[in-house]
């Protein structure tokens, strides 16, 4: 597979779970990952006000999201969840977004954090940071808006209007 390193530019990396949503950004210059705190995912969806306030915070420029595909590289029902939900929010934010196969990258949190038990969500925003480090290797490049069509997700559902 040809990897292609995306344009350097300030991105915010999630890590979308059932229950929390790990963050981490980067600089303008893809230099420097960094965590911030792991936010809950609410079923009124009101999360993405925090999350538009890190992207102001932060000027950030696009989002990248983890999906957790299995170990062939195939849809799973959480990776599914997490790409409407990317997309939900890209439609929210109206910013550029991509995802990155993020197969294991809590493992990896893991073992190269060093992260035993967590509540707080911690694992969460490394393996966020694993993410954007992931995409910063070796891309996709980000998927503009689309200002024609509006993602609706509520209740695990997906409506597209046009």
């Amino acid at each position: 597979m040809k990897y292609c390193r995306p344009k350097p530019r300030p991105i915010l990396g999630l890590d979308i779970g059932k229950k929390r949503i790990g963050l981490a950004y980067c600089d303008a210059l893809n230099i420097t990952v960094s965590i911030l705190p792991a936010i809950k995912r609410l079923k009124d969806s009101s999360e993405i006000k925090i999350i538009k306030n890190h992207i102001s915070n932060h000027n950030i420029h696009g989002i990248v999201i983890g999906l957790p595909l299995d170990e062939k590289g195939k849809i799973t029902d959480q990776s599914e969840d997490c790409r409407k939900y990317g997309e939900f929010i890209s439609n929210e934010i109206k910013l550029p977004y991509g995802f990155v196969n993020e197969h294991s990258s809590t493992w990896e949190s893991i073992n190269r954090f060093g992260i035993k038990k967590d509540k707080s969500g911690l694992i969460d925003s490394y393996s966020a940071k694993i993410i954007l480090e992931q995409w910063i290797r070796e891309g996709p490049e980000l998927k503009e808006f689309d200002l024609h069509n509006k993602i609706n997700y509520q209740n695990n559902s997906l409506n597209i209007k046009k």
